[in-house]
């Protein structure tokens, strides 16, 4: 067991090194939705639902368009759960701390992968709640390792970032599950594994994570762990004094509302950040590129099969492409926090808080991060088979910057105390707008004879609108300027 002294930074490194494995190699799973439905395919789930057809010019085709949608819902009620449910759990672990968060991660991840295990082709109803359940447990490790940025001060950024890369890394993991079957290795074999690998997950939650939270700023003498917590384990509740102190900082990104005016150095309530307009501008920059995404990787099957003309060798080349990349997520998601954390270390104007410099140094990411959707959308909107290798690295580059910024953003821009709160409730309410990603399947499936076209332009179109939020911030942050400008003068 690690002391409680000097072995506290070796701790810390430890604490970091494992979440980061922890998330490469689970939390983000389901978002590799595409090898494994190559896999469920081969093994016949749904299989009753393609039908015999005749073509035009009278040859006999077989038309798998009903099969292909169910495996669209499933990817759409898991993708909603997924994010959904991290305002519940947000609230959970904001009231009772990382220990019950994570156990509770543990059992639903545990429950999804080994109901995927004894499922088959005659009860492929099994994949409703298994995929849901692993979407669901892998988003409450993301969420209670975010934290973890907390010990490394001017790092925080980038070490959110870099966790929720690694997050959208993690979706290989089927991929890799897709060449360990094709290599005569049983998917419940696969999905065993992985069940077994909680108690990985649970020693590491007695081991090398707090009890509750890992506060902002960092008190002195704080540690945590087994053993440690014991003694001097701090929560965000157990250290309102520097709450208050970074609440002061704070003060400037406040809104001129009446349920955040008040004394300096009060702490903003999670009413008045949710009425802000930092937070319903941001919620609409992450619902619209988020649907982009979702509608992407759970129509990206059927999109190969119809670009390869049913090829089944050239799908399952595209789909290890595709797959591949992911794994660069966890290389990707660090450029956005090191770009936000060397854009805030510039010399500040006179009079400019620490909390005005985070948010003037999210206003780049959340621009190239928008900039970036549209041209990944771009890319997916146009129907051609070759290009679709630069439109999987720009939806895993987009992604990674997606998902991480979002995370550093509310951590800037709002008080720490509010940050599960506020990071669930902004996934929750992306994940209803995700639900349009169903529809939008049917009309290309149905009345758009399985053309995608005009269904990719109005996705472009509406990711336009991802702008106005790091426009908003910037003029935001200008007219702070400007009144420290008149006061000095």
């Amino acid at each position: 067991m690690l002391g409680c002294g000097g072995g506290q930074r070796v701790r810390s490194w430890l604490t970091f090194a494992s979440g980061l494995i922890e998330c490469l190699c689970f939390a983000g799973a389901v978002f590799g939705w595409a090898s494994l439905v190559f896999v469920l395919k081969s093994e016949g789930y749904f299989s009753q639902l393609c039908v015999n057809t005749t073509t035009g010019n009278g040859t006999y085709a077989t038309d798998c368009s009903g099969q292909d949608e169910q495996f669209s819902l499933i990817f759409t009620i898991a993708s909603f759960m997924n994010n959904f449910l991290t305002l519940p759990n947000g609230f959970l672990f904001d009231r009772f701390g990382t220990m019950v968060t994570r156990l509770l991660g543990i059992s639903v991840y545990t429950t999804g992968t080994v109901l995927v295990a004894f499922s088959n082709a005659a009860t492929p109803i099994l994949l409703f709640p298994a995929l849901s359940c692993i979407a669901v447990g892998g988003i409450l490790f993301l969420v209670t390792n975010m934290q973890v940025g907390n010990l490394f001060g001017s790092r925080r950024s980038t070490i959110i970032t870099l966790y929720n890369g690694a997050f959208d890394s993690s979706s290989a993991i089927f991929l890799i599950i897709k060449l360990l079957h094709e290599s005569g290795v049983s998917l419940r074999a696969s999905f065993l594994f992985l069940s077994f690998c909680s108690g990985v997950h649970l020693i590491r939650t007695f081991v090398l994570m707090p009890r509750k939270h890992i506060p902002y700023p960092l008190p002195e003498g704080y540690t945590y762990g087994l053993g440690c917590g014991q003694k001097k384990d701090f929560s965000i509740e157990a250290s309102k004094g520097n709450i208050q102190d970074e609440a002061t900082e704070e003060t400037a990104l406040k809104e001129n509302t009446p349920s955040s005016q008040g004394k300096s150095g009060v702490q903003r309530s999670f009413k008045s950040c949710v009425l802000s307009w930092f937070f319903l501008w941001h919620l609409m920059w992450l619902s619209v590129m988020q649907l982009r995404h979702y509608l992407f990787i759970g129509t990206l099957n059927p999109m190969l099969t119809r670009l390869t003309a049913g090829e089944p060798a050239l799908v399952s080349t595209y789909t290890n492409a595709f797959a591949i990349t992911q794994l660069c997520g966890v290389l990707c998601a660090p450029w956005n926090g090191l770009l936000m954390d060397r854009h805030k270390g510039r010399a500040r104007q006179p009079g400019e808080s620490e909390g005005e410099a985070d948010l003037r140094a999210a206003i780049l990411s959340l621009a190239l991060t928008a900039l970036q959707c549209v041209l990944f959308s771009i890319c997916a909107a146009t129907p051609l088979l070759p290009l679709q290798y630069l439109t999987f690295i720009l939806q895993v580059l987009n992604r990674s910057f997606l998902y991480g910024g979002n995370a550093a953003f509310i951590s800037v821009a709002f008080p720490p105390a509010h940050f599960g709160k506020l990071y669930g409730l902004v996934m929750a309410l992306s994940a209803v707008v995700s639900l349009l990603q169903y529809p939008c399947f049917a009309l290309i499936k149905g009345p758009l004879g399985g053309d995608p076209l005009y269904v990719n332009v109005a996705l472009t179109l509406l990711t336009l609108l991802a702008f106005i939020h790091p426009v908003y911030v910037y003029l935001h942050c200008r007219r702070l300027a400007t009144q420290r400008a008149k006061s000095t003068n």
